[in-house]
């Protein structure tokens, strides 16, 4: 089996509506691993790229999250309309620093505004 270049670990993890911490489902998740999925087929990049589902990625909070490996890229607050520009970026060799989570995201989520 061919190795690819890039995995995009997409988090669909579901909870509770009532979770404070909320999840990358509700967030439009499916959506976003759906549309990555098409895209890679009309720009030909399926060889190169797999999109994967992923449960949690402890990013709760900046959901929906999605995992660019093994570039080790964590994007935050990824929105449907963001699926073309992330696309772009992997023909390009390149990252979408706005949509990109810093090592604080992890170490202290009160440093990352909620999603709204």
């Amino acid at each position: 089996m061919p190795k690819r270049e890039r995995y995009l670990w997409v988090c669909t993890n579901e909870r509770d509506a009532e979770n404070p911490k909320g999840c990358c489902s509700r967030g439009g998740a499916e959506e976003i691993r759906n549309q990555l999925k098409v895209g890679l087929v009309k720009r030909r990049l399926v060889k190169n790229v797999r999109v994967c589902e992923s449960s949690c990625l402890d990013l709760c909070w900046a959901g929906p999250a999605v995992a660019v490996m093994p570039d080790n890229v964590f994007y935050g607050r990824v929105r449907p309309e963001d699926v073309p520009e992330i696309l772009d970026s992997l023909e390009q060799g390149t990252v979408v620093e706005r949509l990109v989570l810093g090592p604080e995201a992890f170490d202290d989520p009160g440093k990352v505004p909620p999603c709204g």
